[in-house]
């Protein structure tokens, strides 16, 4: 299903375009870096505080606080591109390994800031001012760094084509990769 949504969408005129223009792909992949290099670094600074290894005299509220923002700003505008960089290149981002596992990684950070986020904002400052946050707060800071760099490693392992399904592959790859058209034709 996803596929055939894919293949729509690389048929669009303004997909095309997109993906054939000298300058505005690359203007949009650049943004796209530079709002991801905004909104990690922002939120690496309030993992690192919460992780206890930065700005431990700084209350852990007032760093998040401050950061939220340019933080929130960054990450809307890095999904704003992401989506017309998959819009660009639709049926070779589906059926890449890479991006495949680059949203499993990007639903897996959502849930943890969702929670990260929650608990937080439960604890009411009880622990705000202390230099090594409760072990669930080290916990979470944790797995978000752990995740948001798996995302970046795997996004910029979508541009090699190592897993093309234009290529001669195993039929795992090519399952994994959601080769269907290459799939189909080994049955």
């Amino acid at each position: 299903m996803l596929l055939n949504l894919a293949r729509w969408l690389d048929a669009q005129a303004w997909s095309i375009g997109l993906h054939e223009s000298y300058y505005m792909y690359a203007w949009v992949e650049t943004t796209h870096v530079l709002t991801l290099m905004v909104f990690l670094g922002m939120l690496f600074v309030i993992d690192l505080r919460m992780l206890g290894v930065a700005f431990q005299n700084v209350p852990a509220s007032t760093v998040a606080d401050r950061l939220d923002k340019p933080m929130m700003i960054g990450f809307a505008v890095m999904v704003i591109t992401g989506l017309v960089l998959y819009y660009a290149i639709p049926v070779r981002t589906t059926q890449s390994i890479w991006f495949r596992i680059k949203v499993v990684l990007l639903i897996c950070a959502g849930i943890n800031a969702l929670l990260f986020r929650n608990r937080m904002k439960a604890a009411d400052g009880s622990w705000d001012k202390d230099v090594k946050p409760p072990r669930r707060m080290r916990i979470g800071a944790a797995l978000s760094l752990t995740f948001w760099a798996g995302v970046v490693v795997t996004g910029r392992a979508i541009a090699y084509d190592w897993y093309d399904c234009n290529k001669d592959m195993s039929v795992f790859m090519y399952w994994a990769a959601g080769c269907v058209d290459e799939l189909a034709a080994l049955d």
